[in-house]
Formats: C-alpha cells, structure tokens, sequence
C-alpha cells in the first residue's frame, strides 16, 4: 500500500491463467496539485497486448499535468500501428476538490461516498487506437473518505464484495478480492483501489 498525502492506495494485478505477460498496464503519480491514475488493456493478449498498454502508461507518466482530454489525445497518437487498448483514466485536483474520469472501453469505475453510496460509470464502448474519437468525462466533487475502484475486464464487478467498502481501508479491500478470486483468472486482471484522504 502506497501512502501520501492526498491519497491512500493499493492494487492487485495478475496475468491471465497461463500467460507470463499482463496485458493489462498501470500508472499512477501524486503531484502537489493533483493526482493521476490510469489503466490500459491492450486488446488481445500477452506482450503485443502489453507492448501497447506500456505505450499508453508512458505518456500519462510523462504528462501528469494534462486534462483528461488532452492525456486521452496523446495515447491516441502513440497507438498509431499498434494494436488497440481499452483505457481509463481517472485524476483528481486538490486545490479544486474535483475528479475527472474518462474510460473507453471495459474499464470499471466504482465511485463510492463515505456513507457507503456507490455509483459505477459507463464506459463509452470501442477501444483507442490511432483514429479520433469521441470523448466523454465524468466529473465530480472528491471529499474526504470517498473510494475510487479502477479495474479491467478481469474483474467480475457483479461478484465484488461490496457491503463493506465504504468502511474498509484499500489493503482490506484488495486482500478480500485477492482471497475471493484470486485463483479464477480467465483474463489478464488489474484491481486498483484509492481512497481520498
């Protein structure tokens, strides 16, 4: 588990039964004024797979500053003759106490409040690679206590234990899906939880 300032994290991540290579990549920073997390799963599986989801880890590391926007619009570009990757990425301002998310494809996002509220988002469907596409980002106040849930197809969202997020810490909440599922891997699998500190 990762601790900072702002945010308190931890991540589960295993490649598909039978695979050396996760297709699935991971990159998240915590700035002064911001923090910045994503996910990419190349489409397919094994090091072709994971050849274009590094690619898009790369620029988010390098442009941790960027809106969403503009972070999306440059992965984009690094796909240009590459296979495609599903990719969300979520970030968090500070000095504004907002978040903004985006994901295209099958990535999950579950938002939960401090209260236990939980909303999911919906992906916009299709995947990036190399040609324009349509955005949509999803935006919100953060406040103190709230989790964010990040996760790639490997995860079956339906059969997460839910009922106790809200007061469980990140470590807690990795360990029970880590126990729960831990050995059913029929695809790569990328679990991140965070909660707002």
């Amino acid at each position: 588990m990762d601790e900072a300032n702002h945010i308190s994290l931890d991540v589960y991540q295993k490649a598909k039964k039978g695979n050396y290579y996760c297709g699935d990549s991971y990159f998240y920073k915590e700035t002064e004024e911001a923090f910045v997390c994503a996910i990419a799963d190349g489409l397919g599986s094994g090091e072709m797979a994971r050849e274009s989801s590094q690619a898009v880890m790369n620029i988010v590391e390098d442009y941790p500053h960027l809106t969403i926007e503009s972070l999306v619009n440059k992965c984009n570009e690094a796909l240009v003759g590459k296979r495609g990757v599903v990719l969300g990425i979520l970030r968090i301002d500070f000095p504004s106490q907002s978040y903004s998310y985006s994901s295209i494809g099958n990535i999950g996002v579950i938002m939960v409040s401090p209260e236990g509220k939980k909303s999911r988002n919906i992906p916009l469907a299709g995947y990036l690679a190399g040609f324009p596409r349509k955005l949509r980002v999803t935006r919100g106040t953060v406040e103190k206590g709230m989790k964010f849930l990040m996760f790639s197809d490997g995860v079956n969202d339906r059969r997460f234990p839910l009922k106790s997020v809200h007061t469980d810490d990140v470590t807690s909440i990795i360990e029970q899906y880590k126990e729960l599922y831990g050995q059913v891997r029929d695809d790569d699998t990328t679990l991140i939880v965070m909660e707002y500190l």
